[in-house]
């Protein structure tokens, strides 16, 4: 897709993309965020130590359990989750000002945090990434070589509970072919941003008499 000619919507959308580990989700976030004009990423905040080669403020805001406590309390946060441990949120102040300004903002988070942000925000586009099937994102999750069996079958049950929601999603994508996915998910997103309730300036431009 090529969008040199691109007229920026009047009002942004937020989209929420979920998806079992595996299914690829990142990769087609990180390539639409590339493509898609006047997309924008949230950074996450999160109690888990910084992984090697992760950037404070890039990657995730880092912060201790006590911080990210205080958080929650006072409202700052959009959606939250504990993962194996650790905590996850989304900050709620920097989506409001990109949505408020007319830019669109996408959040990749776990089904139980979609859930949250769609009863925050009920205009949010909710997007799910699946697999061909259930069997491939065991062989993804093996692939890696990194984690030992208790581990891939957490995540394998893990997984099924992800996809268990799948039919609460506005769209589904299912990345059986990585170049067809990417063009089926940027499709989405550029879709719902040529919607005409997103654009009532161009509307009242060729329509007053």
């Amino acid at each position: 897709m090529k969008f040199e000619c691109w007229r920026e919507p009047d009002e942004g959308a937020l989209f929420v993309v979920t998806g079992a580990s595996g299914t690829g989700k990142t990769t087609l976030v990180k390539a639409a965020l590339d493509i898609v004009p006047g997309l924008g990423w949230s950074t996450s905040v999160t109690t888990r130590p910084p992984r090697t080669g992760e950037v404070d403020g890039v990657d995730y805001h880092f912060v201790d359990s006590a911080r990210f406590e205080s958080m929650r309390e006072a409202g700052e946060l959009l959606e939250w989750a504990e993962v194996y441990g650790n905590s996850y949120g989304t900050p709620r102040a920097p989506v409001l000002s990109a949505l408020s300004a007319g830019r669109s903002v996408l959040l990749e988070i776990d089904a139980q945090g979609a859930a949250q942000v769609v009863v925050a925000f009920p205009g949010a586009v909710t997007i799910f990434v699946l697999p061909p099937d259930l069997e491939t994102i065991e062989g993804r999750l093996r692939g890696r070589s990194t984690d030992d069996e208790a581990v891939i079958q957490r995540r394998m049950r893990d997984a099924m509970l992800q996809i268990g929601a799948c039919g609460t999603f506005d769209y589904l994508v299912i990345n059986d072919d990585l170049p067809s996915a990417h063009d089926q998910f940027q499709a989405v997103l550029v879709a719902e941003l040529l919607r005409t309730g997103r654009r009532p300036g161009l509307v009242a431009s060729m329509t007053r008499s």
